[in-house]
């Protein structure tokens, strides 16, 4: 028998060599599906937690403690007790403890917190030495510019329950060294709308005032129990270790669920849908490799009538006729499957979590078995329908067709296609056969439109050759007369479909992503820097660029509920990425575009001012500056003021470097008691303004038009305003004489020109704006907004958020810069050095991304992952078509060789019969092509499709059309290629004996 086998398959080697092709392909994407969908979620793991926020990745835990004077010890306590408490496998991590204050510095006071951490000295830069010894602390550049402090002065601090100021040593400021890792990821010691806390030793906490510190310890979730390796279930896990906390009355927080939901989300999106990419090219296969055994049964059936003859019974019969098969499907399997592994790995890379190596290797390998198993059962089914027949029909070489078989598995295969399209539509689309829906839609028309194939071939057929076209007339009686073509133009029909769809979903998800991208960046690539604050950030892009055309400042902070963007308004045109979602990119006006003149920047080391004071009590007078290069506030103090008119000087050499200093504010104070205290303005205390100047000049900053300007001004939000007025050129301010017992306010401001502040608004308003005129929250001060349009997206913020102008906001918070995310946009067309010449500007780059790069963390997860996948499935099933085509040509070709030579030998002319040859091929592959076309723009529209969403939901944007005229345009060329190519190429010897010329014709 074996012998037998080998003959039979050396005889046959073009039809063994097709079901090899065939099997090699299903095997292929078998093997490659499960290692595909592991490695890529895995992968897609990795993405998320490389871009997840440092939030998300840590754990805190915290509670309000009574250290009875022993901190150490009962921070001690406190940690042993969390460690308890978290879950198996955290990990050790980082404890502190916090204290709220007030600092208070000249006529206000400020609050600020006093903090000890682990490892504090090892995540900043200090100027100064790290704090050893009780009373020690060290301060953020911000609050140490506030306060007036510098390294080895002191600070005297109050709290609730002292009687008396504590005094504490600076020996050090501090820089945040990577302030968006997790180290500072507790927002407990991150100050929102006061300085950063300053930091100490555990021992300052021993003053009796610091027994009440709220402790906090905060650990980093190691990525395997984020990504659930193993079927961790990370949020249960929390959920019972918040219980056991509580019980101590601790406080566990966490943003790290819905990253940990997120990442297994995702997950289940890719295997899923690698699962039904591969359940549709298994089908296909079956169905390919049965159709394929039917083709060359033909050539089998005269060795089963000698059989037969011979006295071989029915199983031996069967044997034989699987061994034929068995040879190419263990030959296209040994090829297939170490193909598609390496086709995974290609696609994806390996597995790194070490459990899913082994399941994805077992997958593979059952996949694989079903590709064998299914393949030889189908041959098995097509020989046994051949056996069962009767000698005399078997050498007859004609067969008797029931219809009525063909025509119930199409009922049955439509009932299935109408199941799933009803699911698609009333039910979750992805549960049950509601993945499958597209395809079976494609079977749906590929069947229909094989029989309506079928039916236009014989009456067309008949007409034809009666009025004498004879090539349409013999073209369409070879199609309707060639038994299986109509099998065959179905599943070219579902080929195409599947490879169409494909095609057209990886083009739409590509276009999305690249989209989202884009909008989240806001520009082609985006520097994350450090700068003191924002008007160094503006000062240092602007020298950079002074043309405006490659780079433009930008920060990313929050205002209560609403996030804001700061953008350079002035070149938010040449460098954003701006879509018409946004509204107009000219929408948005700059401080620089008000229409007002400024006053001359102060750029001498001395100011003049001329003055007059009035009322009983004496007042000192301040000027309060700022350097337009490095932001940093100065006071330019003219001491106490006598009563009557009068000249003073104050010097400003710091204003001498370039750029210069602009007005901030003017600020009214009792003169220094003997202690150093200073008092708000009594009641009745007037100043009036009647010119500043400098290097020797006393009009030369505000003359009478600046200072009669009443816009030019306004009074402070604290306490009980000062009367700021305008009199015959001058500028007066005075206390409301009513003020007796009410915290009287201290400030003048220099009015912004653009206030109410203009803003671009997305999404809806929050409930304060209905009721009251629009404000937000910046830095703790309410400012009126304009709202300038309401769109629908904005640049980095998505479908909630406000865009406001950078310059006018850091001229409105001009004092108090607690920063946020600062950042610059570079343009498409920047140079190559512009990054080191904004760190020569002073900008200290901390990261740096771009919208290809954010695309590509993007391509990892889910939605993408699964097209791919979709896409070699659908080139593979194209092929798989390919190879039907070719099995079913290369069958008929024997007979319609024939069947031209005798009807060349009638008179049939040579063209004629060279059209006939090429037309019976090709009008199958045109028709099947544009109805694969067809059926997958069908199914699409039936079946509600779009491009697949984003695993987080993210939907800002329009998603585009999963085919579109492009996509749909290029899967149409490359299947008429693919399938053209093979059906010429597989005539091609018809082709040539028919030009042969024979008998002189």
């Amino acid at each position: 028998m074996f012998g037998l086998v080998i003959g039979a398959v050396r005889v046959r080697a073009a039809q063994v060599l097709t079901i090899l092709v065939l099997t090699a392909l299903a095997a292929a994407v078998a093997a490659a599906g499960p290692w595909y969908g592991f490695a890529a979620a895995a992968d897609a793991a990795n993405a998320y937690l490389e871009a997840a926020p440092a939030t998300q990745r840590t754990v805190s835990v915290a509670n309000r403690v009574d250290t009875q004077g022993d901190p150490d010890g009962e921070l001690r306590r406190f940690s042993d007790r969390v460690r308890e408490g978290l879950p198996s496998g955290v990990g050790d991590g980082v404890a502190g403890m916090i204290r709220p204050l007030s600092v208070r510095t000249g006529v206000a006071s400020s609050s600020m917190s006093l903090a000890y951490r682990d490892g504090f000295c090892d995540h900043v830069r200090l100027d100064g030495q790290c704090p050893r010894a009780r009373g020690e602390v060290a301060l953020s550049a911000e609050a140490a510019q506030r306060f007036g402090v510098t390294v080895g002065g002191s600070l005297s601090i109050l709290t609730s329950t002292s009687n008396g100021p504590l005094d504490l040593r600076v020996t050090a400021v501090y820089t945040l060294v990577d302030p968006a890792g997790t180290y500072w990821s507790d927002r407990l010691f991150r100050a929102e709308a006061e300085p950063d806390p300053a930091f100490t030793v555990t021992g300052t906490f021993r003053h009796s005032e610091l027994w009440t510190p709220t402790m906090a310890y905060d650990v980093v979730l190691p990525d395997a129990l984020l990504r659930g390796d193993g079927g961790y279930d990370l949020a249960t896990e929390l959920t019972a270790a918040d219980r056991r906390l509580g019980s101590h009355a601790l406080r566990l927080s966490t943003m790290a669920r819905p990253l940990h939901l997120a990442i297994t989300r995702d997950r289940d999106i890719i295997l899923r849908g690698v699962m039904t990419a591969g359940a549709q090219m298994l089908i296909l296969t079956w169905f390919a490799v049965g159709l394929a055994g039917w083709y060359t049964s033909r050539d089998r059936r005269a060795d089963a009538a000698l059989l037969k003859l011979r006295g071989v019974g029915r199983f031996g019969t069967l044997r034989l006729a699987w061994g034929q098969h068995l040879v190419p499907l263990l030959a296209g399997v040994a090829i297939g499957a170490p193909l598609g592994y390496l086709v995974g790995w290609a696609l994806a890379g390996p597995v790194h979590i070490t459990a899913d190596q082994g399941i994805a290797l077992r997958y593979s390998a059952a996949a694989v078995v079903a590709v064998l198993a299914g393949s030889l059962a189908v041959l098995a089914a097509v020989e046994a329908s051949m056996l069962v027949r009767p000698v005399s029909e078997l050498l007859s070489g004609t067969a008797r067709v029931r219809a009525w078989r063909p025509a119930f598995v199409d009922v049955l295969l439509l009932a299935v296609a109408a199941a799933a399209i009803y699911q698609a539509w009333s039910g979750d689309p992805e549960e049950g056969l509601g993945p499958a829906a597209p395809a079976l839609v494609a079977l749906t028309v590929g069947l229909a439109a094989a029989r309506l194939l079928s039916l236009i071939a014989v009456r067309g057929g008949v007409a034809a050759l009666r009025t004498g076209r004879l090539r349409t007339g013999l073209t369409a009686l070879r199609i309707s007369r060639s038994p299986g073509t109509d099998r065959v133009f179905a599943l070219v029909v579902v080929a195409v479909a599947l490879f169409t769809t494909a095609a057209g979903g990886w083009a739409a998800e590509t276009g999305a992503r690249f989209a989202r991208s884009a909008a989240e960046m806001g520009a082609e690539r985006v520097l994350t820097v450090e700068a003191p604050n924002r008007t160094a950030l503006l000062h240092a892009v602007r020298s950079t660029d002074p043309g405006g055309h490659e780079a433009m400042a930008a920060v990313r902070t929050w205002s209560g509920e609403r996030e804001i963007l700061e953008v350079d308004s002035t070149r938010l045109a040449a460098v954003a990425g701006w879509r018409p979602e946004y509204g107009p990119v000219d929408a948005l006006p700059s401080a620089a575009a008000a229409g007002r003149q400024e006053p001359a920047l102060i750029t001498g080391d001395r100011l003049t001012l001329r003055a007059r004071r009035d009322g009983p009590a004496d007042v000192a007078l301040d000027l309060r500056l700022q350097h337009e290069a490095t932001g940093t506030v100065l006071t330019a103090g003219f001491g106490t003021l006598h009563a009557g008119e009068q000249t003073v000087t104050a010097p400003v050499p710091a204003c001498a470097t370039a750029p210069g200093c602009r007005i901030v504010r003017w600020e009214m104070t009792t003169p220094p008691d003997p202690d150093g205290r200073i008092e708000p303005p009594p009641p009745g205390a007037v100043v009036t303004v009647a010119g500043l100047g400098q290097n020797g000049t006393a009009d030369g900053i505000l003359d009478a038009a600046a200072l009669g300007d009443i816009t030019r001004w306004r009074a402070g939000t604290k306490g009980a305003a000062l009367d700021v007025t305008t009199v015959d050129g001058t500028l007066r301010l005075a206390t409301d004489r009513n003020a007796t017992g009410v915290p009287v306010g201290a400030e003048a401001w220099a009015s912004d020109p653009l206030l109410p502040l203009p803003a671009l608004v997305a999404g809806p308003e929050p409930d304060g704006w209905r009721d009251d005129d629009p404000a937000v929250s910046l830095y703790g001060d309410p400012v009126p907004v304009r709202i300038l349009g309401k769109v629908t997206a904005l640049p980095m913020l998505g479908s909630t958020g406000l865009v406001v102008d950078l310059d006018s906001v850091r001229r409105v918070a001009a004092e108090i810069d607690p920063g946020g995310v600062y950042q610059v946009w570079l343009a498409p067309g920047a140079r190559p050095g512009i990054v080191e010449d904004l760190a020569a500007a002073g900008l200290t780059v901390a990261g740096s991304a771009t919208t290809e790069a954010h695309a590509s963390r993007l391509g990892d997860q889910g939605p993408a992952v699964v097209v791919r996948f979709a896409l070699v499935a659908g080139i593979a099933a194209l092929l798989i078509a390919a190879a039907t085509v070719a099995v079913a040509a290369t069958a008929d070709r024997r007979s319609l060789a024939e069947q031209l030579r005798v009807l060349r030998d009638q008179g049939l002319s040579r063209r004629v019969a060279i059209t006939t040859a090429y037309a019976g091929t090709a009008v199958p592959i045109l028709t099947g092509v544009l109805g694969g076309v067809l059926a997958a723009l069908l199914a699409v529209a039936i079946t509600g499709r779009s491009v697949p969403a984003f695993t987080d939901g993210w939907a800002v944007l329009a998603p585009p059309d999963p085919l579109d005229t492009v996509a749909v345009t290029v899967a149409t060329l490359v299947s008429l290629a693919v399938l053209g190519l093979t059906g010429w190429l597989v005539q091609s010897p018809l082709l040539r004996s028919l030009r042969e010329p024979e008998g002189g014709r």
